[in-house]
């Protein structure tokens, strides 16, 4: 595979990274066949792996250490996440100093390293400034626990926000934003990617499968539409939703114009989300060997203008079909309080 530079920072990965969101108890529960995964991609030329600590309960953390021992681990570019709640109690998550500098600690100990190449804050927390969150990454950045840090999922306003607090605490700054982005989640053209470039951030879109309607399950004479996930999120998988059924709608279009351009409906969309200048990298989440094989293609497949034009006739840029699909909701929008002098 072709490599291209993280941001500014002078590292250079590979155009998809391997997500391990599903190895674990939330998808591959078999430690081996997922390591088999993990080795198949790297095999392939993959050189980037991306994980989390809330994945599987750190469970996904302890399987990518477990492949990536035995000499692998310095070819890699390896990233995890910490924010989201590790346990009851109300100091076990977020983005304090406290959690992050235990919670580094921890993941280090699964992953089985001394370092981590990319520590991201898996989501804005209004409730910690964010000089206090700089001020701890960049220490450890000291200390040499980690190399760099970036942020996830966040709006473009406190992009912005973080990139001038850091410019003026004298802070190390987030070098990297991964956002959710694919065909049928576009609101992201419309600030944030404009300002990734801006700053110069390197961009790692989450889901360019928009969680599974791109795969190319939906077709025309296909049954009724169902779906797995629909009970545990329902805003963004019940079909019974109108935007949901929109976007069954827009996979079976767009596997139409797949079809017709040579490509499955996984390469046109994960080569759409590569497509764009701000776009560093696709983070890939596959469960099964067969899910890697069928979006490895993707990497070397370039898609021509009157392809995107057909996409964007169908998808506007800057639309999300669905707002649940944003990622994340703005406290004043989910609290009435925070709307009500």
């Amino acid at each position: 595979m072709k490599y291209r530079v993280l941001g500014r920072t002078g590292v250079r990965v590979t155009p998809l990274c391997l997500g391990a969101m599903m190895f674990g108890a939330w998808g591959t529960q078999d430690h081996d066949e997922s390591i088999k995964i993990i080795h198949r991609a790297l095999d392939a030329g993959i050189n980037f792996v991306d994980t989390a600590d809330v994945y599987s309960a750190g469970e996904s953390e302890v399987i990518v250490g477990k492949a990536l021992a035995g000499g692998r681990r310095d070819d890699i570019v390896l990233a995890t996440k910490a924010y989201m709640p590790m346990g009851p109690g109300p100091n076990r998550g977020g983005l304090s100093r406290r959690w992050l500098i235990q919670e580094c600690e921890n993941s280090l100990r699964r992953l089985g390293t001394d370092y981590i190449d990319l520590y991201q804050v898996h989501r804005p927390d209004p409730s910690t400034d964010i000089d206090e969150t700089l001020g701890a990454l960049t220490d450890l950045v000291r200390a040499g626990k980690i190399r760099y840090f970036g942020s996830s999922t966040f709006p473009a306003h406190e992009v912005v926000e973080a990139q001038w607090v850091a410019e003026r605490r004298a802070r190390e700054r987030f070098v990297t934003e991964q956002p959710p982005y694919s065909i049928l989640v576009r609101g992201i053209e419309a600030d944030l990617l404009p300002v990734a470039q801006k700053y110069g951030l390197g961009v790692l879109p989450w889901s360019p499968l928009a969680g599974g309607y791109l795969s190319g399950r939906y077709r025309r004479d296909g049954g009724p539409v169902t779906s797995t996930r629909a009970e545990r999120v329902p805003q963004r998988f019940d079909p019974a939703i109108p935007e949901n059924r929109r976007k069954v709608e827009l996979a079976i279009e767009l596997a139409d114009v797949a079809a017709e351009a040579g490509l499955s409906l996984i390469e046109l969309a994960i080569a759409f989300v590569l497509r764009h200048p701000a776009v560093t990298s696709a983070i890939i989440g596959p469960r099964t060997m067969e899910h890697l094989e069928s979006q490895l293609p993707a990497a070397d497949v370039t898609l021509d203008d009157a392809v995107l034009d057909r996409i964007d006739a169908l998808v506007p840029p800057g639309t999300n079909i669905n707002s649940a699909d944003a990622g994340w909701v703005p406290p004043s929008l989910t609290n009435p309080a925070l709307r009500r002098r």
